[in-house]
């Protein structure tokens, strides 16, 4: 066997230290994916938010009248929203609703709307309530609605 080893030439180091910056392409294009995967994550999460608002609104204008089933479905939607953002809250009754939902807006229910959103439930299916109070009621809920959602 022959000796080949002088033949095989030295190995040579690089005078400087290989730099990770300019990045690679496959590296540009794995945080480009990311970016657009938490840009994705983040729009679909907006437009969920905002679709909720927009079908509880929708919800709120479709109640015209001003009879007892229109304010006690006020009442139900503003109970399933606080299901969904306040899960405490929904053990809430009488004056500690009225609070809660006092708390949680910059607009206050009055005294009239509180009475009738606790006692609309209650009242006999041929029930009617003043226009005015109903429409304060509304008022109150889109707000209530528009800030909480």
């Amino acid at each position: 066997m022959e000796n080949n080893l002088p033949d095989l030439r030295d190995i040579h180091l690089p005078a400087e230290a290989v730099s990770f910056w300019p990045l690679a392409y496959g590296w540009w294009v794995v945080l480009f994916s990311v970016f657009l995967l938490l840009a994705g994550f983040f729009f679909v999460r907006f437009l969920l938010r905002k679709s909720k608002k927009r079908y509880a609104l929708c919800l709120i204008s479709s109640l015209s009248s001003d009879n007892r089933d229109n304010v006690v479905k006020m009442s139900e939607l503003l109970r399933r929203i606080c299901i969904y953002k306040y899960p405490r809250a929904a053990t809430l009754f009488g004056q500690e609703w009225v609070a809660f939902l006092n708390n949680h807006s910059s607009k206050k229910l009055s005294v009239a709307s509180s009475q009738l959103l606790l006692n609309a439930p209650y009242c006999g299916p041929t029930a009617s309530f003043a226009p005015q109070e109903v429409k304060n009621l509304r008022n109150f809920c889109v707000s209530w609605i528009g800030e909480n959602l």
